[in-house]
């Protein structure tokens, strides 16, 4: 048979199943919400607050209790 013939019966554009398989495996990975596993819910990452970071830094030790005072203070203004 002649390859010629099998763009006669639709096969000709057989190369555009491998390449729709690959933009939609691509839009699967990069092309949802940053997470990549889509939105279905509410899955967003929780964002610490200043005031949480502060306390974590008291709780740690990483700053005193005076530096802590006046730290919080300066974020409640």
């Amino acid at each position: 048979m002649d390859p010629t013939q099998w763009w006669g019966h639709g096969f000709g554009f057989m190369w555009l199943i491998p390449l729709v398989a690959l933009i939609i495996l691509v839009w699967g990975i990069f092309g949802r919400d940053s997470s990549g596993y889509g939105s279905y819910g509410d899955n967003t990452m929780h964002q610490e607050s200043a005031r949480e970071m502060l306390d974590k830094r008291f709780a740690k030790g990483e700053i005193s209790k005076k530096e802590y005072e006046v730290m919080k203070e300066a974020l409640e203004k």
